[in-house]
């Protein structure tokens, strides 16, 4: 009996879960839903109705990102994503990602649900966080060190959210290692492996295998 993820191909939270799941090589049941969807039996063991959900073999569940994340790299982490010397840099860094940088993008990407201000106006506020992000890549090619980590995985799919929101603007802005950082992502056999599509799971539908193929 496999672990059963529930994701949305597009959630960037759901990303990073994807991400680290293939990259340890465990291979999962997947079932890719809808958002203004969602079944009942993700539901039923996750009311809070967010992707990623994970429900384990045993019946534990894991519906926070950086949970299933670590479940991932606990089974296989042959790169040494999970450093404990940087542990703390790490856990830092991607409680600003998901909290005041999330909280900009959302109002970026969705300028016009909140009209007290300019989309611009959003976007410098997250722009503090690419500045960290790019001050960082100045002296390295990852954000804590020379080698991938999990704060590069964890905090990529934001970035990549914000990038295209407006293409043209990111692509000249002031940031040229951020840039160079993302497009290594982009182009990563890993990401292009997990945003491969995979139909809309129904209740009762046969199992649909989600695994990296190295």
């Amino acid at each position: 009996m496999l672990p059963v993820l529930y994701s949305f191909r597009r959630c960037p939270y759901a990303i990073r879960a994807r991400m680290a799941i293939c990259y340890a090589g465990v291979p999962v049941e997947l079932r890719e839903i809808l958002l203004k969807n969602k079944p009942p039996s993700m539901l039923a063991v996750s009311p809070k109705g967010t992707v990623p959900v994970l429900v384990l073999p045993d019946g534990r569940v894991l519906d926070e990102s950086c949970d299933v994340m670590c479940w991932a790299l606990a089974v296989h982490d042959p790169d040494n994503w999970i450093n404990p010397a940087v542990s703390r840099e790490a856990s830092r860094l991607i409680a600003e990602n998901d909290g005041s940088f999330k909280t900009h993008l959302d109002h970026y990407k969705y300028a016009d649900r909140y009209p007290e201000q300019t989309p611009a106006h959003y976007r410098a506020e997250g722009e503090a966080f690419l500045q960290t992000l790019e001050a960082r890549l100045q002296q390295q090619p990852y954000l804590l060190g020379h080698q991938p980590g999990f704060a590069d995985v964890a905090i990529f799919p934001f970035v990549r959210q914000f990038s295209l929101v407006d293409p043209d603007w990111f692509s000249s802005a002031p940031y040229p290692r951020l840039r160079h950082w993302l497009n290594h992502w982009l182009e990563s056999p890993l990401f292009t492996s997990v945003m491969e599509k995979y139909p809309v799971w129904q209740e009762g539908a046969a199992a649909q295998l989600f695994w990296l193929h190295r």
